[in-house]
């Protein structure tokens, strides 16, 4: 059974640097949930995942989940 997602608070940084925060949080988790209110957070949150080859998902406003491949 997987770990439950790690959360990540974002909120307040500008990117890159929820990008940064969530890049660090996957060294150590398979899933996070990260709470991100930049305007281009999900944006990068998902070039961020295609570029790692990464799960993204928007959970709703400001929040999104990035997971490793099972």
């Amino acid at each position: 059974m997987a770990a439950d997602p790690v959360s990540v608070n974002a909120r307040g940084m500008k990117c890159p640097w929820p990008a940064l925060r969530a890049a660090r949080a996957l060294r150590d988790a398979d899933a996070i949930v990260i709470e991100a209110d930049d305007p281009i957070a999900a944006r990068e949150l998902a070039a961020l995942a295609q570029a790692q080859g990464w799960t993204f998902a928007t959970l709703g406003d400001d929040r999104f989940a990035l997971s490793r491949p099972a």
